[in-house]
């Protein structure tokens, strides 16, 4: 299973791992090669990790490891169980942008599955919209485009 992204003049190409270090997260879509269905998430490429507390102390230590972005396949029952019987050489993978703060990574999300009408269209396994966000953090002209 390979992530895709989109060079600059709009051509698919393999996703480089050492880029990881500079985000935090990406917003992706998972493409049925065969019926053309899709699947719009997010996902981090890091997640928080509690150690137990050094000895003499009570306080748990916290620390940050990869998550298994690499073989993520969306958090979507149906499509996970059609990629469990056509195996992940039946999807392509595709990162559609790259974020550095969870306000970013949930933004962009729902800006691309409302833009792309996720709930009123077959064309998509997505069936709910769910997001949190508050404005701390937003760096509001990162989204004039948008």
């Amino acid at each position: 299973m390979d992530w895709k992204i989109r060079d600059e003049n709009g051509r698919l190409k393999d996703f480089n791992p050492q880029l990881i270090n500079d985000y935090l997260g990406f917003v992706y879509c998972i493409t049925n090669k065969t019926t053309g269905k899709k699947y719009i998430g997010k996902k981090l490429f890091w997640n928080q990790v509690k150690l137990k507390p050094l000895k003499g102390y009570k306080k748990k230590r916290l620390t940050v490891k990869q998550s298994n972005w690499k073989h993520y396949t969306g958090s979507c029952k149906a499509l996970n169980e059609e990629i469990s019987i056509l195996g992940t050489q039946s999807y392509s993978f595709t990162i559609l942008h790259l974020c550095k703060t969870k306000f970013d990574l949930s933004y962009v999300e729902m800006v691309e599955q409302i833009r792309r009408k996720v709930l009123f269209s077959d064309d998509y396994y997505n069936g709910i919209i769910n997001v949190r966000l508050n404005n701390k953090g937003a760096n509001k002209s990162d989204f004039k485009d948008l």
